[in-house]
């Protein structure tokens, strides 16, 4: 379990606050495969709420520090039902995730004005228009002369 100092727990609480829990815990308790995904979530994002169904604080207490041990994370905060949990992204994961990625496919022309709109904005659209013309024509100076 990582150790944080109360300046650090603040920050961390303060970013935390505009949150959503990424993880529930429900009645089924901390299972594997939640362990599992609460590890991926640090991973993706180092700050997690964590939402814990149950009315024993102790239980809540015990699975918070059970988290913390077992993916070597830091407790940040436990308010209510709520756990707030923080762990440094891991290296040796993100460098094999990005070897891992598919290889891209080629980006092909577009075709339509939809496409490709979306594909280089509406700049792409408006650039290329010709220019304004007149719905009717003006009347040429020789027929106003003519009529005053």
């Amino acid at each position: 379990m990582i150790d944080l100092t109360p300046a650090q727990r603040r920050a961390f609480r303060a970013q935390a606050h505009h949150l959503h829990p990424v993880v529930s815990v429900s009645s089924n308790g901390l299972t594997p495969s939640v362990l599992k995904e609460i590890d991926h979530a640090l991973q993706a994002h180092e700050l997690i709420k964590i939402r814990v169904y149950g009315e024993d604080r102790a239980h809540r207490d015990s699975i918070m520090e059970t988290v913390c041990t077992e993916l070597q994370a830091a407790a940040v905060q436990h308010i209510g039902k709520t756990l707030v949990v923080w762990r440094e992204k891991r290296e040796e994961e993100a460098s094999t995730a990005a070897s891992s990625e598919r290889p891209k496919k080629p980006v092909s022309k577009a075709k339509s004005a939809k496409a490709l709109s979306a594909r280089r904005g509406i700049a792409s659209l408006t650039a290329k228009a010709p220019k304004k013309t007149h719905w009717f024509a003006a009347p040429s100076k020789s027929r106003r002369n003519a009529a005053d």
